[in-house]
């Protein structure tokens, strides 16, 4: 296990937020960073601000790290079109996060387990890869000797998140379809996100 799956709340106090919007982070009683220092603010620098802002967006998604989140920022800057739309659309089509959205577990750290332990199909197919792209149309289900795991069904049942439009969701199959690409509006994230500051930062 990671250090950064162990100490996933520590983020949401050194970030000053709710990354995930979950009602049990410690940062819902103390709104400020960890340490004895963490209660002193200073007012940040741009790069400062737009370390932030790549920080947030980084650590929302779990475990990506620094070189393959740059190589998402790559690839999306080589795209037509808005390179922040881009960044956004590169990251929500990651498998992890499609079965985060499609609530078939908890978290997006439980998503990239799941996945590496081979309990998703995609059309058809297991696939234990959590960066894996999920494509237009694709079929993403549980594997059915892995639909009665506890974590499963409470994810399910769980009011904490609502499903979204680009993600179809069938409950009773526990199958998702990846209908399209999201826009960054789209996305329903539970803090400010600010890709246009991640642009920014790696373009300096």
């Amino acid at each position: 296990m990671s250090k950064r799956i162990r100490a996933k709340y520590k983020i949401d106090r050194r970030l000053g937020v709710n990354l995930w919007g979950r009602p049990r982070s410690p940062f819902n009683n103390r709104e400020y960073g960890p340490g004895q220092h963490g209660q002193r603010r200073k007012k940040p620098s741009d790069f400062g601000t737009q370390l932030m802002a790549k920080q947030k967006l980084k650590g929302y998604y779990g475990n990506i790290g620094e070189k393959k989140f740059r190589r998402y920022y790559l690839e999306a800057s080589k795209r037509k079109g808005d390179t922040s739309e881009n960044l956004i659309e590169l990251l929500e089509r990651r498998l992890d996060a499609v079965v985060y959205r499609a609530k078939f577990v908890p978290t997006v750290f439980s998503a990239r387990q799941f996945i590496n332990h081979g309990h998703i199909m995609v059309n058809g197919k297991r696939v234990n890869i959590p960066s894996y792209q999920v494509q237009d149309g694709d079929i993403i289900e549980v594997k059915a000797k892995s639909r009665e795991i506890s974590m499963v069904l409470q994810a399910i049942e769980s009011v904490e998140r609502e499903f979204i439009d680009y993600v179809a969701v069938d409950t009773r199959k526990m199958a998702a379809q990846f209908v399209r690409a999201p826009k960054f509006e789209d996305v329903p994230y539970p803090v400010l996100m600010e890709p246009n500051l991640v642009i920014e930062f790696y373009s300096r």
